[in-house]
């Protein structure tokens, strides 16, 4: 099902999911994300059936720049 979600087209319905290899089998706090187009999805790993989140590519490079330089640290 496509979806209009920020000025972008979105369809989940064949996106490829991956969870991160720091996730273990027994972790039951982990996310996955899917690059669809210009659209980066996540969601909750144990609930795949549930709402995703919906970033621009734009997005999702400031949070991953933010996270390299530790602006996210405790």
């Amino acid at each position: 099902m496509q979806q209009q979600i920020k000025g972008m087209t979105v369809d989940l319905t064949d996106a490829e999911w991956r969870k991160s290899t720091r996730s273990g089998p027994n972790c039951d706090n982990c996310v996955e994300v899917a690059f669809v187009g210009e659209a980066i999805a996540l969601r909750d790993s144990k609930d795949p059936t549930g709402p995703a989140l919906i970033y621009t590519r734009a997005e999702w490079d400031a949070f991953v720049e933010g996270a390299k330089d530790g602006e996210f640290d405790l």
